[in-house]
């Protein structure tokens, strides 16, 4: 593939669930485009993964097993620092546009769906009102979050049930947006959105039952690899301030069995469950793009690996 096969503006999205194998077939594929005169850079869209010091949990490459390739947006923000789409979008697409101005190849990567989506498409985010915030957070705090589940369900039945009811900063942000669409206020991706620019989206797909097994192996690896030493020095930064970093799956758990609420048994078996649950939202995220290229990635042998790198060499050049 010479570079000029690729266009001016175009760039490479590599999405799926996560344990899937997206950041290494990003690799793989930035370093086969550069055997074939083309430069390729990765920019992260792995909302866990901005934080620096969040390493094992968030399964981040390492810099020294990176191949030279330079990454962006992993490492870009403290523990204590909130993390949102709002932000992100203009960062990540200031951060393509200049590869692209070098003319490089940007390889966007990450499970993070409204992440991604807030870079592949062209929507404008709903606005914010702090004292309709203020309310229904006092509300969730006195109340809990059901009646704030069931009033969304009233406004918006759609985004009520993508909403994961469990993380309350999204459920109270969901119920934010409502109220404001209802108040003519609002604002939300269209059913039919319009990319932001040309771009050849990869989606990777491994069959549910080897994905829970790949999933459940790689939290138990977490633990042996030293998460918990990680969380203990990340809470001496700040971790249990943040807004975002300190409900991150399976540093939430960590830090739990740190404060001896629960026992390791018990840290890790929460963990896979709310990974093989996060991987199913992710599917269905996924599965609303319609110019998405699904390949298998159930192998890991470097026969079917060179196979998968070369599939998305081939969808990039079409």
């Amino acid at each position: 593939m010479p570079a000029a096969t690729v266009g001016a503006r175009h760039y490479l999205a590599i999405v799926g669930a996560t344990g899937t194998g997206k950041s290494d077939l990003a690799i793989e594929v930035a370093v086969a485009l550069g055997e074939r005169g083309v430069h390729a850079e990765i920019v992260g869209a792995d909302a866990m993964q901005f934080y620096r010091g969040m390493d094992i949990g968030t399964a981040k490459v390492p810099s020294r097993e990176r191949r030279g390739i330079p990454h962006h947006l992993i490492d870009v923000l403290d523990v204590t620092q909130e993390a949102t789409v709002a932000w992100y979008q203009p960062v990540a697409r200031r951060v393509i546009d200049d590869i692209l101005g070098r003319g490089a190849l940007p390889i966007l990567v990450g499970g993070s769906g409204l992440y991604v989506s807030s870079v592949i498409y062209d929507f404008a985010f709903p606005g914010r009102d702090e004292s309709v915030r203020a309310r229904l957070e006092a509300e969730a705090r006195t109340s809990g979050i059901r009646p704030l589940l069931d009033r969304l369900r009233a406004f918006d039945p759609v985004t009520a049930e993508r909403v994961d009811p469990a993380n309350a900063r999204r459920v109270v942000r969901a119920l934010e947006v409502a109220e404001l669409q209802q108040q003519g206020h609002g604002a939300s991706l269209p059913e039919r959105p319009v990319p932001w620019s040309p771009v050849t989206v990869v989606g990777l797909t491994v069959p549910r039952e080897l994905l829970v097994k790949r999933l459940d192996a790689r939290v138990e690896r977490m633990w042996t690899a030293g998460l918990l030493d990680e969380v203990c020095g990340l809470l001496a930064d700040g971790l249990d301030q943040g807004m975002t970093a300190s409900k991150a799956i399976g540093y939430a758990q960590a830090a739990a069995q740190l404060r001896g609420e629960l026992t390791q048994d018990q840290a890790i078996a929460e963990t896979q469950r709310l990974t093989r649950r996060y991987a199913r939202r992710q599917v269905s995220w996924f599965k609303r793009y319609p110019e998405l290229d699904w390949l298998d990635a159930s192998s890991t042998g470097a026969t079917e690996r060179e196979r998968l790198v070369a599939a998305v060499l081939d969808r990039l050049a079409r």
